[in-house]
């Protein structure tokens, strides 16, 4: 009875007003509002449910339907449409199914495209796949039913209202205070550092996170598929963002062509949000070409499958010598720190290594810190803790940024020094 309420009353506003105009949402609330109640006067309909009614409506009418609710709840962290069957959400880092879906594929159809079009992007069967960024920030993945097979599929993954700081990071228990401190010093001093994880790791969060330690005096350029760095404080920034193709296939501008442009820009640092194929090997030639300091990260199961990943993604660019692509790998990335989500479901730093040279045909990796894993709570949380299980060998940027005394003093380090 509800949904076809719902219905109903839908169509008779559509009727009443012009929405495609510009109108007050207070105006459209109001007509939505009279409908309701001249047909809700026809049969009883408890308060609570004319105002779930009344907000179904309007969000179907003005807003983005089912999509909207979801949209505000600051507990979700990802929502994922699988056509009109399921919608199932993650939430306090939980995937859950949640309790509404769409009812036929031509409303998510209509979603889909008013969330498109704000971007001034096409999607149809020409072009079934989109990426896009809503206004709110959140990212937003299409693909339509010609392709994916159970329906038309959307993926939306949230970000917090606000910027995620290295304290909230210590306080979440991703890592402690003494290896955030090292790191601080490691970001200072100009070490250039990778981020490896698998999907939903934390590995954008992290990043932005570690880019505040950034000096604010410094001119920062950032490079990304699509915006979602929130690096506070650096007045001297400049984000580039890469653009997809129109559709007649023109317009492109890669990633590749951002970070050829960038340096042409007098950056001091410069941050790629993610590599994924041959854009590796201008990342690894602009941290070697006097930009020390620069940060980005990539997909992997661990610190040494991501150097793997970076071999082959710089193979992908340019038909070089293996043996020289393992050498700029070498001499470009000082640091990788490794993120994963335990069976808990918490984001956690398990690694962080050195990256060394070129031994027998393997970049040598030195273990710094590792996670530990020591029991389990009672709210079954895993306790761990990141223990030092190295020191840093190439300490030469520390000593050269003034920092070398001040983080032995912290992380007492051992014997070894370069």
């Amino acid at each position: 009875m509800d949904e076809n309420l719902s219905e109903k009353i839908k169509r008779k506003v559509l009727e009443t007003v012009d929405v495609s105009k510009e109108i007050d949402d207070e105006e459209v609330r109001q007509e939505i509002r009279n409908t309701l109640l001249t047909e809700a006067g026809k049969e009883y309909v408890p308060l609570r449910e004319l105002l779930r009614i009344e907000r179904d409506v309007f969000n179907q009418v003005r807003g983005l339907d089912i999509l909207s609710e979801l949209l505000s709840d600051e507990t979700i962290s990802e929502i994922m449409i699988n056509g009109t069957e399921s919608i199932f959400v993650e939430k306090n880092g939980r995937i859950e199914e949640y309790e509404r879906h769409f009812t036929d594929g031509e409303r998510l159809l209509s979603v889909v495209r008013k969330i498109v079009s704000e971007s001034n992007r096409v999607i149809n069967e020409s072009n079934p796949i989109a990426d896009t960024i809503l206004k709110g920030g959140e990212r937003v993945n299409v693909i339509l039913d010609n392709i994916s097979l159970n329906g038309t599929a959307v993926t939306i993954r949230k970000f917090p209202k606000r910027n995620t700081t290295m304290e909230d990071l210590i306080r979440l228990g991703s890592i402690d205070t003494k290896v955030a401190e090292f790191l601080r010093a490691l970001v200072i001093s100009g070490y250039n550092i990778f981020i490896s994880g698998g999907t939903g790791a934390g590995k954008t969060t992290f990043l932005s996170a570690l880019s505040n330690f950034i000096p604010k005096t410094e001119r920062v350029i950032t490079i990304e598929d699509t915006a979602e760095l929130k690096i506070q404080g650096i007045k001297n920034l400049v984000r580039l963002e890469a653009r997809n193709s129109n559709c007649e296939g023109n317009n492109q501008i890669t990633i590749r062509e951002l970070i050829k442009a960038s340096l042409r820009m007098r950056p001091e640092r410069i941050i790629v949000g993610e590599v994924r194929g041959a854009e590796a090997l201008d990342m690894l030639q602009a941290m070697n070409t006097g930009h020390d300091g620069s940060l980005s990260t990539g997909h992997a199961n661990s610190a040494r499958d991501m150097l793997k990943r970076l071999e082959t993604m710089a193979l992908m660019a340019e038909n070089l010598p293996f043996a020289a692509i393992q050498s700029q790998i070498a001499s470009a990335i000082d640091i990788v720190i490794h993120l994963g989500r335990l069976r808990d479901k918490t984001r956690r730093v398990l690694q962080i290594s050195e990256v060394t040279g070129v031994l027998n045909g393997e970049i040598q990796v030195n273990p710094i810190y590792e996670f530990r894993e020591k029991g389990v709570l009672e709210d079954g949380t895993i306790s761990g803790e990141l223990a030092k299980v190295g020191d840093l060998i190439n300490v030469t940027k520390l000593k050269q940024a003034g920092m070398f005394e001040i983080c032995m003093e912290e992380q007492e380090f051992g014997t070894k020094r370069t």
